[in-house]
């Protein structure tokens, strides 16, 4: 496992604030140990410092992942998170989504929320930004990237995308051979 390039870590601390803002520093100084992130064939893992030291005595090719793969890096450089990362994110998530339960199957599946699919939405936010999805028994299922602001989202039409699908927990039946 090896530390993250500059350019790289960039990248990855950009899309952390896009979805957790200022909370960064408290994913990596948390009260049961310093967290570190780390990069193993283009797979960023979420890792404590102290299984880290005790992983040093494997080799490259002995070793399958240490800690929680976060996301992948494309050949392009671009960060995508993988639905491994929900269950760190979820509690800092800055701006959140609350899917009606006639709706959450279908965001399960994969399909982007419409209006019609919308409970409640954090206020404020922005068009792009990115969001946290839950039920409405506040479950995280997953993220998602606002399609309108919070203000456009009042006036628009009720089968107007407002939040584009990015992963959801299906994915652990839907992908499983290639998550880790």
């Amino acid at each position: 496992m090896k530390r993250l390039s500059d350019e790289r870590a960039k990248i990855l601390f950009e899309h952390l604030s896009k979805y957790i803002g200022t909370n960064v520093k408290q994913l990596i100084d948390r009260p049961d140990g310093t967290y570190c992130f780390r990069e193993h064939r283009d797979r960023v893992y979420y890792v404590s410092e102290r299984i880290l030291k005790l992983s040093e005595c494997f080799g490259y090719k002995q070793l399958v992942c240490v800690g929680t793969c976060f996301g992948k890096f494309s050949k392009t450089n671009k960060l995508k998170f993988h639905i491994t990362a929900l269950y760190y994110l979820a509690p800092y998530a800055q701006y959140k989504v609350w899917v009606k339960p006639s709706f959450e199957q279908q965001f399960l599946y994969g399909n982007h929320i419409p209006k019609t699919g919308l409970g409640r939405i954090t206020e404020n936010a922005g068009q792009y930004q990115g969001v946290v999805v839950y039920s409405m028994n506040d479950l995280p299922l997953g993220f998602g990237v606002l399609a309108r602001s919070t203000t456009d989202c009042k006036t628009a039409d009720p089968m107007t995308t407002v939040c584009f699908h990015q992963s959801d927990i299906g994915e652990y039946i839907r992908a499983e051979d290639t998550l880790f």
